[in-house]
C-alpha cells in the first residue's frame, strides 16, 4: 500500500481516540490476524476514474487517510487498462483531486491544496510540467474543460456582504474588547449539515483561459448555479441546471436545464416546467442533451427518468419510462448511439446502457466500494469506449479498487489497494438472507456476516445495524464497521426493510408519512431469521443505526425488550422539534411529512420514538456528532434526558467536531466503533473466572 506515515504516528492517533469508555483492552488485544481498529488509518480506495484519451490507461483519485491531520489525503494515479504501469501521476501530502483531461488529451486540469487554498492547476502531459491557474477565494467545483481546448468552466460560491438592519452601533473604543458583532440571519436555510452556519452568498458560474488569465463569473443574481457543467461542441455556450425562480428558497428539488452564452453570460431555459431537470450532458456531435427529470408529486422517495432532448430544449423523450429505480451519472457513448448511467436495483449498482430507442442493458452489477464505514450501495464508473467500461469494485472484505468491463462482460480487476493490509487478515464472511415479512409476506433482503473462524456449533452474539435514510440502499458491501464488529465475535446483519431504495417506488414509499411503522416488524423477522440459523444466543441480541437507523433503533427499544443494549447514533427523537431544527425544514416538511408541524402534532407525535420512551427498560446509549445541523444534538439530549428521569442506564457520546457524516474523519469512525462496541461489551455475560 503507498504510505508515508510511520506505524509510530498511526499508534499514536489511535491512543488518542481511547478516550470516552474504552476499556484499555479495546485495543491492546487487537490481534494482527483480524482487522483493527488501528487499520482505519492505512485503508486507501479507488475513486473518479478518468480514461486518458489515447483509451490506454485510465487516471484515478487514490484516497486514503492523513494520520496526522485526521482527514481524507487524495492523490492522483494513473494505471493501463491491462492493469499494468501503475504509478503516481500527482501524490504527496497536499491533496489532489477532480482530475479532467482537455480533449486531446495533452493537458490535465485539476484542484489541489498543495499551495494552501484550494487552486485550479494544470499538468502537460508530455512533460509533467505543471501550472497553478488561479488566485480564487473559494473552492472551485465542477471543472469542465471547452472543446476547443481555450477555456475551463468551474463554480464556486462568492460571498457576499453580511447584512444587517441596526445602524447606529457606537464605535468601539481604540483597545476595547467588544462581543462579536451579531449575526443577522433572515434566508430560510441559514445552517448545513457539514458547511454549519452559511455565510451569505451564492454559487456561480465562472470561466477561465487555459493559457492564463483571470476567472470571469459568467452567472449572475441570488440564485445558486452548480453541478454538472457541460459545454456545447461549438464551445460557445454552456449547459448547467439550477432553481432561479424567486421562490427558489422553498423549493429544495426544483431545477431546470440553463443554456448560457459564454461570451455576454445571457440565460435561456430549456425546460422551465415543474419538477427537477438535472444533469445536462451534451451528445458527442452536439445536437442532443442527456439529462435526468421526474415528476414532482411530494412523495419521500421518487425516481428520475433519462430523458433526451433537442439541443434546444425541444421534443424531450423518456428513454427509461420503465425502470423504477433511481439513476445517476449520466455518460455518452463515445459514438454518440446511447447513453450509459449508473442505477441501483435489488441492492446492487449497475452502470446501464441504453440505446436512443430505449434498449436497455445492464453492463454490470458489482460497482460499489466507497461507503467506508456502513454498507451502503456506492460506486463511479467512466466510458473506455470500444465497448468498456471502467469501475469502482464492490466486494464484500476491500474498499473500492479499480475493474474494468471489456466488450465482451469479461471483469478485469486492475488495482489491488489494499492487499498489503488486509491481504493477510481473516477478514468476516458475508451471506444473503431472504425474509418474509410475518406482516405481509413481503419479501426482505438481508445479509448475515460472520466473525473470523466461524464455528456454527457456537453460540454468538449478535448485532442488528440499521441504515439510515431511511431512503437508502444497503448492499453486501465492505463495511469497516461490520468487519470490526465480526473481528470482536459478533454475529452482524443488516437488511433493506420496507422503505429502502432500489426496488421500486412503492417499496420506497410503503412508509411515506407512515415512518417508523412496519419497517419495525420486517427488521425483527430479520432477527429471527438469524436465530433459526442456530448460531446466535437469543439472549446476546444488540442493535444500533444511525439516523434514520437512530430512528428505528429508538423506536426499537420502545417497542420491545429483546435487546441487551443499545446504541441510537444520529437520531431523530422527536419529529416535532427535528422539523423546525433540522437544516433542511423546507425539505423534510413538504415531503416527509403530511403538512406543517403544528396542523400535525398528534400524527408527528404518534410517529416519534420519544412517544414510546416510557416503555424502554433496555440499556440505551446515544452517539451523536457535536456539530450535527441534520439531526441535531437536541433530539439526542431529548432522548438521554428523558431515560434519565426513568433512570434507565444510559450515557451520551458527543463525537468532537463531528457533524452527520462522523466517518469522514478516521479517528471519529474509530471512536463511534470503538464506543459502540464498549457499550455492547459492557452487557454481554462475564465469561466465568478459572479457578
Amino acid at each position: 500500500m503507498y504510505k508515508d506515515i510511520k506505524i509510530t504516528f498511526i499508534s499514536a492517533i489511535v491512543m488518542l481516540c481511547n478516550a470516552t469508555i474504552f476499556p484499555n483492552s479495546v485495543f491492546a488485544e487487537e490481534e494482527t490476524t483480524r482487522l483493527a481498529y488501528k487499520d482505519i488509518f492505512e485503508i486507501e480506495y479507488a475513486a473518479s476514474p478518468q480514461i486518458a484519451p489515447d483509451g490506454k490507461s485510465v487516471i484515478y483519485v487514490r484516497r486514503s487517510a492523513d494520520v496526522m491531520k485526521d482527514s481524507t489525503r487524495s492523490n492522483i494515479w494513473q494505471v493501463g487498462l491491462d492493469g499494468n504501469n501503475h504509478r503516481p501521476l500527482l501524490s504527496g501530502k497536499a491533496s489532489f483531486w477532480m482530475p479532467r483531461f482537455s480533449k486531446d488529451g495533452k493537458r490535465l486540469a485539476y484542484v489541489s491544496s498543495v499551495e494552501g487554498n484550494n487552486q485550479l492547476y494544470l499538468r502537460w502531459m508530455d512533460t509533467g510540467q505543471t501550472a497553478r491557474l488561479t488566485d480564487l477565494q473559494g473552492s472551485p467545483n465542477g471543472i469542465a474543460w471547452s472543446p476547443d481546448g481555450k477555456w475551463i468552466a468551474f463554480s464556486m460560491f462568492v460571498k457576499a456582504k453580511a447584512k444587517s438592519i441596526f445602524k447606529e452601533m457606537p464605535a468601539k473604543p481604540k483597545g476595547a474588547k467588544w462581543a462579536e458583532t451579531a449575526k443577522y440571519i433572515d434566508r430560510v436555510q441559514y445552517r448545513s449539515n457539514g458547511a454549519g452556519y452559511l455565510p451569505r452568498g451564492y454559487r456561480h458560474i465562472f470561466v477561465i483561459p487555459t493559457d492564463g488569465g483571470t476567472a470571469r463569473q459568467i452567472t449572475t443574481g441570488d440564485f445558486n448555479h452548480g453541478g454538472l457543467i457541460s459545454w456545447s461542441s461549438d464551445s460557445k455556450r454552456i449547459f448547467i441546471n439550477a432553481d432561479r425562480d424567486k421562490d427558489w428558497e422553498y423549493r429544495p428539488l426544483e431545477s431546470d436545464i440553463y443554456e448560457i452564452t459564454v461570451a455576454d453570460g445571457s440565460l435561456k431555459n430549456l425546460t422551465n416546467r415543474a419538477g427537477p431537470d438535472r444533469q445536462p450532458v451534451i451528445s458527442p456531435n452536439g445536437r442532443k442533451i442527456a439529462y435526468s427529470r421526474f415528476n414532482d408529486r411530494k412523495l419521500s422517495s421518487q425516481n428520475a427518468h433519462l430523458f433526451i432532448m433537442d439541443a434546444d430544449g425541444k421534443n424531450p423523450k423518456d428513454l427509461t419510462p420503465d425502470l423504477d429505480r433511481p439513476i445517476d451519472n449520466i455518460q455518452w457513448a463515445k459514438n454518440g448511439k446511447g447513453i450509459y448511467f449508473l442505477y441501483d436495483d435489488q441492492s446492487r449498482t449497475n452502470v446501464g446502457y441504453v440505446d436512443l430507442n430505449g434498449n436497455r442493458k445492464s453492463l454490470t452489477n458489482a460497482v460499489g466500494g466507497q461507503s467506508l464505514g456502513r454498507p451502503y450501495t456506492s460506486g463511479d464508473y467512466v466510458v473506455a469506449g470500444k465497448g468498456r467500461i471502467v469501475f469502482t469494485l464492490n466486494k464484500t472484505d476491500r474498499p473500492a479498487d479499480l475493474a474494468m468491463v471489456d466488450g465482451k462482460g469479461k471483469v478485469i480487476q486492475l488495482t489491488h489497494l489494499n492487499e498489503d493490509l488486509m491481504g493477510h487478515k481473516n477478514m468476516a464472511a458475508v451471506s444473503e438472507m431472504m425474509v418474509k415479512s410475518s406482516e405481509d409476506g413481503l419479501t426482505i433482503q438481508s445479509w448475515i456476516a460472520t466473525p473470523p473462524d466461524f464455528d456454527p456449533s457456537k453460540k454468538y452474539p449478535m448485532i442488528l445495524e440499521i441504515h439510515g435514510g431511511p431512503h437508502t440502499s444497503y448492499s453486501a458491501a465492505y463495511s469497516t464497521e461490520i468487519q470490526l464488529y465480526a473481528a470482536k465475535g459478533y454475529v452482524v446483519v443488516w437488511a433493506n426493510p420496507r422503505g429502502s431504495t432500489s426496488y421500486g417506488e412503492d417499496y420506497a414509499n410503503l412508509i411515506h408519512h407512515n415512518y417508523p411503522s412496519l419497517d419495525y416488524n420486517d427488521l425483527m423477522d430479520v432477527v429471527d431469521g438469524v436465530i433459526a440459523k442456530g448460531y446466535v444466543d437469543p439472549e446476546q441480541l444488540y442493535v444500533t443505526g444511525g439516523s434514520g437507523g437512530g430512528v428505528l433503533t429508538a423506536w426499537i427499544v420502545g417497542k420491545t425488550d429483546r435487546f441487551k443494549a443499545a446504541v441510537v447514533a444520529k437520531p431523530v427523537i422527536n419529529w416535532l422539534s427535528f422539523s423546525l431544527t433540522a437544516d433542511a425544514s423546507v425539505y423534510f416538511t413538504n415531503y416527509w411529512m403530511p403538512g406543517m408541524p403544528w396542523d400535525n402534532v398528534e400524527h408527528l407525535w404518534k410517529h416519534s420514538p420519544l412517544s414510546l420512551v416510557g416503555n424502554v427498560n433496555t440499556p440505551t446509549m446515544l452517539l451523536t456528532g457535536e456539530v450535527d445541523y441534520r439531526t441535531p444534538m437536541s433530539e439526542t439530549e431529548q432522548f438521554y434526558q428523558a431515560l434519565k428521569l426513568q433512570k434507565i442506564d444510559t450515557a451520551m457520546v458527543r463525537i468532537q467536531k463531528a457533524n452527520h457524516g462522523i466517518a469522514s474523519r478516521p479517528s471519529n469512525l474509530v471512536q463511534k466503533i470503538g464506543n459502540i462496541l464498549a457499550w455492547f461489551d459492557k452487557y454481554k455475560p462475564k465469561e466465568p473466572e478459572e479457578k
